[in-house]
């Protein structure tokens, strides 16, 4: 692979077309605005992170968590570009431009609550009442339902085109778009134990274009996998980065961890030199919870460097797509130990937390459910109950389709898109529970 085919501004949907409005904008600039804009986008902002959605106490949601994400992901971008800057390569100084705007939209197809939601659409198919469409599908059709990821569903709502729509979904680029994809194969071609894949069979000819276009090439090992576009590995980064250290800044707002033991672990990242640096501005200043800010953020920014030096360093492994593993696991070994202490205190005290559990058995339930009335009503139209529930489907999505996969599809673009507040406000509606306020 090389840079000067994997940076393209061309736009999926628009191939035969310049875009000739100008503006100061460059096109991934124009990615960014058009997916913060948007309205999935604005969903996130009622999507659980980790910790229900928040009450007399703020918490990340997957709105901030993307921001965060995004703004950490220029960075690691623009320290690329600057490695870069005396390469005459066409859009190598537009990097941080596409990181940032792939990482607004990597969370973008995950369904409500989070990964409960998706362990629900799964089992529902693997275990549950679905199990029946097993023979009503084709072996990849049926591993898309069996092993729902979000990650293929954030690349099908980005290049789908829903009812009313153009071609190309949000018509991005075709860089921005390759740089989401995390796990470039298939379905069926993905780990069994890890299930992760991204894109559904629906999507798979969209990806294979874009990879043709961009250079990309097939795994030497594997020929049924792609290797990632370079620019993923930074999203990745600057998702893990984000996703660990901030979860401990939220679990010591909601007193899951104390002061001291918060302080402490972000201390471990600091040799002595700088760690005596930091405790003297922390001296300076009084508030704990704007100690807790400075120390998250001065990890945050090791963190960048570590990885832009780990993506420098093994870029021509990246390149050649010979490349294992995440950027993270290749920071320096102090760095490694101390994010990998937090990874066991978020593990042990965060994601095992009551409440946490509670709210991801509840979301579970409400998901699960909420396939069962959908996909009877799609697969069965002609029922009273069904055309009422139906009645409920935006026009946008195909429940008309001819096809079963097509039909359940449908159920699924609308399901993930909803809300964690609406999923449940029509979870209580259709049983019942909620009827008074109806």
């Amino acid at each position: 692979m090389n840079w000067q085919q994997l940076l393209s501004p061309m736009r999926l949907g628009m191939e035969d077309f310049h875009d000739r409005e100008r503006d100061n904008r460059n096109q991934f600039q124009r990615d960014y605005d058009r997916l913060i804009f948007s309205a999935p986008f604005r969903r996130l902002q009622n999507k659980t992170q980790v910790f229900p959605l928040p009450g007399s106490i703020f918490v990340h949601n997957r709105l901030t968590h993307s921001l965060e994400v995004a703004s950490v992901g220029r960075s690691l971008g623009v320290n690329i570009a600057q490695a870069h800057r005396n390469e005459q390569v066409n859009y190598f100084d537009e990097i941080g431009a596409i990181v940032s705007a792939a990482c607004l939209a990597h969370d973008l197809g995950n369904p409500p609550f989070g990964h409960s939601g998706e362990e629900a659409i799964a089992t529902y198919f693997s275990e549950g009442e679905g199990i029946f469409l097993k023979d009503k599908l084709t072996e990849t059709e049926w591993a898309d339902f069996t092993r729902f990821d979000g990650n293929a569903n954030a690349f099908r709502l980005l290049t789908h085109q829903f009812n009313g729509r153009r071609p190309g979904g949000f018509v991005l680029t075709y860089s921005t778009l390759a740089s989401i994809v995390k796990y470039p194969y298939a379905s069926v071609h993905s780990d069994k134990k890890k299930q992760k894949f991204g894109f559904f069979d629906s999507e798979r000819s969209d990806y294979e274009k874009i990879a043709v276009e961009l250079g990309i090439s097939r795994q030497k090992n594997n020929p049924d996998r792609f290797a990632r576009h370079p620019l993923v590995y930074l999203v990745e980064a600057a998702d893990d980065i984000c996703y660990q250290v901030m979860d401990i800044e939220d679990a010591h707002k909601l007193k899951i961890v104390t002061t001291d033991e918060t302080k402490e672990m972000y201390f471990r990242f600091f040799d002595e030199k700088r760690l005596k640096r930091i405790r003297e501005t922390l001296s300076l200043v009084s508030d704990v919870n704007e100690q807790i800010a400075y120390l998250r953020s001065s990890v945050i920014g090791q963190l960048v460097n570590e990885c832009s030096s780990a993506f420098l360093n093994n870029e021509e492994a990246i390149l050649n797509g010979d490349y294992e593993g995440s950027l993270i696991k290749h920071v320096s070994v102090h760095t490694s130990e101390a994010y990998k202490n937090c990874s066991e205190v978020a593990v042990n005290k965060i994601y095992k937390s009551q409440e946490v559990l509670d709210i991801e058995l509840a979301g579970y339930r409400i998901i699960y459910q909420l396939m069962e009335f959908f996909v009877n009503a799609v697969l069965h139209p002609e029922k009273t109950y069904s055309k009422l529930l139906l009645d409920r489907v935006p026009a946008q999505y195909d429940i008309k389709n001819p096809t079963t996969y097509g039909k359940v599809q449908a159920v699924l673009d609308y399901i993930s898109g909803m809300t964690d507040v609406y999923a449940l406000d029509l979870y209580k509606k259709i049983t019942g529970i909620n009827i008074s306020s109806i």
